[in-house]
């Protein structure tokens, strides 16, 4: 048995935060979580689908014998996933399940100049941090969604998890709605222009402008340094309306040099001589396209608009990094780390450390490590989540 499967059975004899994790994922109902497919991936990517539980002791009693490299999380299906063989296909359906979205850094690599494929770094993360600040200021103010779990995926990317009843109810057309409102940038690989805007701001788009604005800098201009090479302010060209101000740009562009402050001032006082002289009453849209398309959330609407699509679990183990899926607060997405983020091996190591310190060893494991902050998170979500159901689930309301 190898290190990382040693590690694997250790945390979920002791680590993996069993309670709750199944009051979240059943919303408090045993009937609810007899019915939750769970899908487990184990070593040599031998994936189990529609596995299901009745409680909360199997559900343990089957971590600790499978020791799974991976957990994914499904739908609710109108029947026992783990009975699906005994029913046709037409009778075991998904009926329903939280809408969940799926950022993943891959998707930023024609805009990312720092890192590529798995790499990250520092400076492209803030990438996500915009996208987590746009997503979830929209899902609370245009559609009145507030239980929602942020989580890191453990390598490159970020899950986000609504569970207010009202959106776990939805069907796949209205969450493929809900997708299409989210997705700003579109066009294929080929197409240069991607985001086009007529007349006034949406105030959707107005909120995402100004939370792009203060990290535009940042991100675009010095680490990225988005207009350093001929290739890169080719790109950016592209993003105009065609014919307008590309000819001035690259005369103008061709005597600055290649530091992209300076010709990235170029390009909004160009523009916005540009606008005036046509009387243009939104003078900077042309500035906003520029910037939505490079720093707007990609999503991957597949994992959105289907009911019935597993998502990376909360609490998992990334097999490739061996870090910890650990939820956290979009409030405070500035200041979280992708890289201190504890490893499968640092939440085991403070756990020895913690039992040899001498200090009281009573209570839950986790809540010796740095796993605890996470946990916490998580619990909050779940008692929020279940106070929308306590009253209509009293008669099979599990005890926690």
């Amino acid at each position: 048995m190898s290190d990382f499967e040693e590690l694997l059975k250790i945390y979920y004899q002791r680590l993996f935060p069993y309670t709750p994790y199944l009051k979240w994922l059943s919303y408090g109902s045993s009937s609810y979580l007899a019915k939750r497919e769970f899908c487990f991936t184990l070593k040599d990517d031998i994936y189990i689908r529609y596995k299901s539980f009745s409680n909360i002791d199997e559900f343990k009693k089957e971590l600790k014998a499978v020791n799974p490299f991976k957990i994914d999380v499904g739908a609710f299906y109108n029947v026992k996933p783990k009975d699906h063989k005994a029913y046709k296909h037409s009778n075991f359906t998904a009926v329903e399940r939280e809408v969940v979205f799926d950022i993943d850094m891959t998707d930023f690599d024609d805009v990312r100049y720092c890192c590529s494929e798995a790499k990250i770094c520092s400076d492209c993360w803030v990438f996500v941090k915009i996208a987590v600040q746009i997503i979830d200021v929209t899902l609370r103010k245009d559609f009145g969604f507030q239980k929602l779990l942020w989580v890191y995926s453990g390598r490159r990317g970020v899950h986000c998890w609504v569970g207010d009843e009202s959106a776990r109810k939805l069907n796949n057309q209205a969450r493929g709605a809900i997708a299409d409102y989210l997705s700003l940038v579109g066009g294929s690989d080929q197409q240069s222009k991607k985001v086009s805007i007529a007349g006034a701001l949406h105030p959707s788009i107005k909120r995402s402008v100004d939370i792009i604005s203060k990290h535009f800098d940042e991100l675009m201009v010095r680490s990225q340094d988005f207009l350093a090479t001929p290739e890169k302010r080719q790109k950016v060209l592209g993003m105009l309306t065609p014919n307008t101000i590309q000819d001035d740009l690259k005369e103008l562009w061709a005597k600055a040099g290649s530091d992209s402050k300076v010709l990235w001032n170029i390009l909004k006082d160009t523009w916005k001589k540009y606008a005036l002289s046509r009387k243009s009453l939104h003078e900077k849209n042309a500035l906003y396209e520029i910037a939505l398309q490079l720093c707007y959330p990609r999503l991957d609407v597949n994992v959105t608009k289907s009911l019935n699509h597993l998502l990376k679990s909360p609490f998992s183990i990334h097999p490739k990094t061996g870090r910890v899926c650990v939820p956290f607060l979009a409030a405070h997405v500035d200041t979280f780390d992708p890289f201190s983020v504890p490893t499968l091996a640092d939440v085991v190591k403070e756990l020895d450390d913690y039992q040899q310190s001498g200090e009281d060893d009573t209570g839950l494991d986790y809540m010796k490590t740095s796993l605890k902050g996470s946990v916490e998170i998580l619990k909050k979500f779940a008692n929020d989540c279940q106070e929308e159901l306590r009253e209509g689930n009293k008669e099979n309301s599990m005890q926690w």
